[in-house]
């Protein structure tokens, strides 16, 4: 098959190892960090890019994959003119885990956690000493350094509603580094480190297909993505 991997940046590297691996031919196509904060901005960019139905050569796709989860429901609504393939889960960690399964069971017995990978340490600064002193840089020059303190105290505040730092390993680029990274957030914060071990088994078979219903949801030309979370399956198609 020919298909389109729709994923965002903090995937780049697992996206890119299971395409080149796949006996299928996948091209994947990058979406910007960040768009699970803004649900609205992420269904509209990922909408222009499942409405690209053909390669660069203008070969036909056979269906595009997405390498999102439901992602605080910004992919309700997609559709395309060709299948879209979902894997069923929240975010992007289920993918990083290797299924919906093992992120639950741990998500459930590990209460307040904060995940690390590769693609979110690469594409920002994630919580720790370095986000803490250009944040606080950033409001002493906007607001003055007494407006600065009581603005740190407040962003801080969400710090409380977690205790572990847990950094998911697939092994791939400078993993001792990534590491070591996590290791000094947790320990600047406050927070438990821990480390994971991901699975390429979920991102392997999106690339790969066939795709069973458990796993996946698609999305046949004219429905369009719902949310589905009183259901194991967490989305559907209607």
């Amino acid at each position: 098959m020919r298909l389109q991997f729709i994923a965002c940046k903090v995937m780049q590297r697992e996206a890119y190892f299971c395409a080149a691996r796949s006996r299928n031919i996948v091209d994947v196509v990058l979406m910007e960090q960040g768009l699970h904060n803004e649900p609205d901005k992420l269904r509209t960019q990922v909408q222009k890019a499942l409405e690209k139905c053909t390669d660069i050569q203008g070969r036909p796709y056979d269906a595009s994959l997405l390498g999102y989860g439901l992602c605080s429901n910004g992919i309700v609504g997609l559709t395309a003119k060709i299948p879209i393939v979902v894997p069923r889960g929240h975010d992007c960690v289920t993918l990083l885990l290797g299924s919906k399964e093992k992120y639950r069971e741990y998500f459930d017995s590990h209460p307040g956690i904060y995940w690390y990978s590769p693609g979110w340490i690469e594409t920002g600064v994630q919580p720790g000493k370095e986000r803490a002193e250009n944040m606080l840089e950033q409001y002493r020059q906007k607001y003055g350094r007494d407006n600065a303190k009581y603005l740190m105290e407040l962003e801080q505040e969400w710090i409380k509603k977690y205790r572990r730092a847990v950094y998911i390993d697939w092994g791939l680029g400078d993993s001792e580094y990534y590491k070591q990274y996590t290791k000094k957030c947790a320990d600047f914060l406050g927070w438990d480190y821990e480390e994971l071990r991901g699975s390429d088994d979920l991102c392997r078979r999106l690339v790969d297909g066939p795709w069973d219903q458990q796993d996946f949801l698609v999305v046949e030309p004219g429905r369009k993505i719902s949310e589905n979370l009183t259901n194991e399956g967490i989305i559907k198609a209607e």
